[in-house]
């Protein structure tokens, strides 16, 4: 899908206390492996803070960072992946009534760790389509200290680590520092019982086998883990070419490629060596210290980025996100000049 007159206007990120994996060694709830397998250096710790909150405070930071008023969003989009209060309890309400939101519509949704690219592209709707919103929110927020969850060793085959965080992008219809695009999604449903597992549909008092025990059935049971892998490979990599299409791109034009927090030999033999691109190229240097804080990874590294100053004016950055069903979404920006709250 080739985007036009969808800018990014300001990015705001909470990142709350770091907690180095290291540590977690030491403490004797991570073997030493794992960290050396991986190459991820640690995670993000919330503790208390609700990840509605976080959510706020990200939001807040982009709101300030930006020229734009308040009451010209039309529209407010959130994503997230673990817990958001109690049941029944609607995220998008408490986040607009923390921010003074009146009055708009607004949208909670459920893809995964592809959350906020998803996010995007429902926005890109609002904004390109029939209810021509001049302005769209989108936040996301995670926090993984919660029972039952172990940030540690819970990720997808040990490939990453839960972190906890807030995040939000502002778009606008006028004008902004990056320009979206491209974009396109797609859902590989050969590969959506590998998350579901095998077990019914209807809730029931016993215990739900965790994510990593109903992909380990799925490839026992239903396609062996390197055949699942070989076609992810492949749906993500067609994914991500129509995005480079619609963009009038080849890869070898892209700056920097910003995929998921996870495992760096996932990152390069997955996505960068098949683009034909180092590393280098990749934010997998900061993102490896940062953790995955569900679908809003991407954008964390692109503030980041930004404000760092290591993309600047004319650099084209690719953003690529993946989550259960088997989703995967890829995005083209084009950095059009560097913010104010950039170094």
């Amino acid at each position: 899908m080739k985007v036009e007159d969808v800018y990014i206007d300001s990015l705001g990120a909470f990142l709350p206390e770091w907690a180095s994996a290291e540590q977690a060694v030491a403490d004797g709830i991570l073997d030493a492996e794992i960290p050396q397998s991986n190459g991820l250096t640690g995670a993000h710790v919330g503790g208390d803070i609700p990840a509605m909150d976080m959510a706020v405070s990200a939001a807040r930071t982009a709101l300030e960072r930006s020229k734009l008023d308040i009451e010209t969003i039309g529209a407010h989009i959130h994503s997230s992946v673990n817990y958001q209060g109690p049941v029944g309890c609607y995220p998008p309400g408490y986040i607009m009534r923390e921010l003074a939101l009146e009055n708009v519509p607004a949208q909670n949704l459920q893809q995964g760790c592809n959350g906020m690219l998803g996010a995007l592209e429902v926005a890109i709707g609002q904004m390109t389509g029939a209810a021509e919103a001049e302005a769209v929110l989108l936040t996301s927020g995670e926090n993984f200290t919660a029972p039952g969850a172990d940030r540690w060793n819970d990720g997808f085959g040990q490939s990453y680590f839960f972190s906890d965080g807030g995040m939000a992008v502002l778009l606008s219809a006028d004008e902004g520092f990056a320009q979206v695009r491209s974009l396109n999604a797609g859902v590989l449903h050969a590969l959506e019982k590998w998350h579901r597992g095998n077990g019914g549909m209807l809730e029931r008092e016993e215990p739900v086998p965790t994510m990593p025990e109903r992909a380990e059935q799925f490839n026992e049971t239903e396609m062996p883990l390197s055949e699942a892998l070989e076609k992810i490979t492949l749906f993500n990599l067609d994914i991500i070419h129509r995005s480079l299409v619609d963009a009038d791109l080849n890869a070898s034009d892209l700056a920097k490629v910003i995929p998921i927090n996870m495992d760096g030999r996932m990152v390069e033999f997955a996505t960068m060596m098949p683009l034909g691109l180092p590393m280098s190229r990749s934010s997998w240097d900061f993102g490896k210290s940062v953790g995955h804080v569900g679908g809003a990874d991407v954008f964390i590294s692109l503030e980041h980025l930004v404000r760092t100053g290591e993309v600047t004016a004319g650099d084209n950055v690719l953003l690529v996100s993946q989550g259960p069903g088997w989703i995967c979404t890829a995005s083209v920006v084009t950095i059009l000049d560097l913010p104010p709250w950039s170094v």
